[in-house]
């Protein structure tokens, strides 16, 4: 299905990939809070490594909860209800974009969730999948490598049976991401 994005963009999300989504999100929602800390904070061996933290150690000053923070990562009560409710968001649209024909955040959430990344420097920039190296307004050097999608791909990849990821799930995930993202991006200015 084709359909207009706010910006005039035609999108094409297919039956398939609404349906890869679909089924894939279906087991993860059960686990879905484990699953958004995970997003942001990986386990391997019994060790934290800090996903989206570990690619790009500056994002952290980007969250004024963890600046400060003497608390590990993987126990602050603030991280953890951020994680969560960043990856249920971006599910839960990516599950309604084909019926929808658009992302379906409320407009007040998309407002919000773009007058926050304007307001702690996020660029449009950082949403890019290419080495991007920015400054943001207090002049900390920020680098990403499409950062929370890699992470948001990977914590899928991981959370779903081996024989249900593929290229065509990866690619269904990815359109709908990107879709999400162009919606915020499109919010991105001072809050009214």
């Amino acid at each position: 299905m084709a359909f207009s994005e706010g910006n005039g963009a035609v999108v094409s999300f297919s039956e398939e990939q609404e349906a890869l989504v679909l089924k894939s999100w279906a087991i993860m929602k059960k686990d879905s809070a484990n699953l958004g800390l995970r997003f942001f904070l990986k386990y391997a061996a019994s060790f934290p490594i800090h996903m989206i933290f570990e690619i790009a150690p500056s994002a952290k000053n980007m969250f004024p909860f963890l600046r400060d923070s003497d608390v590990p990562l993987e126990k602050n009560p603030k991280l953890k209800t951020h994680a969560m409710s960043v990856f249920v968001m971006t599910c839960e649209a990516a599950a309604q974009l084909r019926k929808a024909g658009k992302i379906t955040v409320r407009d007040t959430t998309l407002k919000r969730l773009g007058a926050t990344h304007f307001k702690y420097g996020v660029a449009d920039g950082h949403f890019e999948a290419k080495p991007l190296f920015s400054r943001n307004r207090d002049g900390i050097v920020h680098p990403f490598v499409q950062v929370t999608r890699f992470a948001l791909l990977e914590t899928i990849k991981e959370a779903v049976p081996a024989d249900m990821w593929g290229p065509d799930m990866k690619n269904a995930w990815t359109e709908a991401y990107n879709q999400l993202v162009a919606a915020i991006k499109l919010e991105m200015k001072p809050a009214a």
